[in-house]
């Protein structure tokens, strides 16, 4: 929102993430599923990112390709050339990360690295490309995330991870825990095993330490109500026009 901590957050009402570009489409993390986000309107999309046994970047959720695309295997251990004839859903191709960057200059992403080799090839091509105001890096491992802040410095705005959620869950409980600095904001579940994560308290222990709360996966209106109700800033859905209906209603879609 606007006044953010980081210009990655700067933005005149709620952040609407497009998850995966809108993965109830059946054709997530690929450059047609981020062009419908683009042309209802959003301006944040969450991808994922893996690299290939030859170091290049793909914008993908899983580790292998077996579950969303005709293709099997580890994209760890398979050459670009191979993942970049997979196709999500039979139809549509595995992007790059860094051409998705290209195709969509006025997007900001939020990006989940999901292993440890991937960390250097992100905030390297970051720094390359300077867009340090369009990419929030976010990863369940602490340490994924501090290696990325020591390779990137105080520009790359970073979420919490699990064990930085947790302790400003614990925090927000009243519990005499140390919450970790840095970081521009917490992304995290509503509830994590049936025990909720988001509730007032934890929003107001967020926001009073500069931090914006990024909710997921959102997919019902009526969740999606009550979340923005707390005061949540983001809210990351799989249904894009269902999350732009609630934020229209209430004037909230910019």
């Amino acid at each position: 929102m606007t006044g953010a901590p980081h210009p990655y957050l700067e933005h005149p009402s709620v952040l609407a993430f497009a998850h995966r570009g809108g993965a109830a489409d059946g054709i997530e993390n690929t450059a047609a599923a981020f062009r419908r986000a683009a042309a209802l309107g959003y301006r944040y999309f969450e991808t994922d990112v893996h690299t290939t046994a030859d170091g290049r970047l793909v914008a993908f959720h899983d580790a292998t390709l077996d579950r969303v695309t005709d293709a099997t295997g580890r994209i760890a251990r398979l050459p670009w050339s191979a993942v970049r004839h997979a196709r999500v859903d039979g139809r549509e191709p595995v992007p790059l990360f860094e051409d998705l960057l290209e195709e969509f200059p006025r997007a900001r992403w939020n990006v989940d690295v999901k292993t440890e080799t991937a960390v250097r090839p992100l905030v390297d091509l970051i720094r390359r490309t300077g867009t340090w105001d369009r990419v929030c890096v976010g990863s369940f491992s602490e340490r994924r995330i501090r290696r990325a802040v020591d390779l990137g410095g105080p520009r790359l705005a970073t979420s919490y991870g699990a064990r930085g959620v947790l302790g400003l869950r614990l925090a927000s409980l009243g519990l005499p825990v140390a919450v970790r600095a840095g970081g521009v904001c917490v992304q995290v579940p509503e509830a994590q095993k049936g025990v909720p994560v988001v509730d007032r308290r934890f929003v107001t222990a967020a926001h009073a330490r500069g931090l914006q709360v990024h909710v997921w996966t959102v997919n019902d209106p009526d969740r999606m109500r009550t979340l923005l109700d707390l005061g949540v800033d983001g809210i990351m859905t799989d249904h894009l026009e269902t999350l732009r209906t609630v934020l229209d209603d209430r004037g909230a879609w910019a």
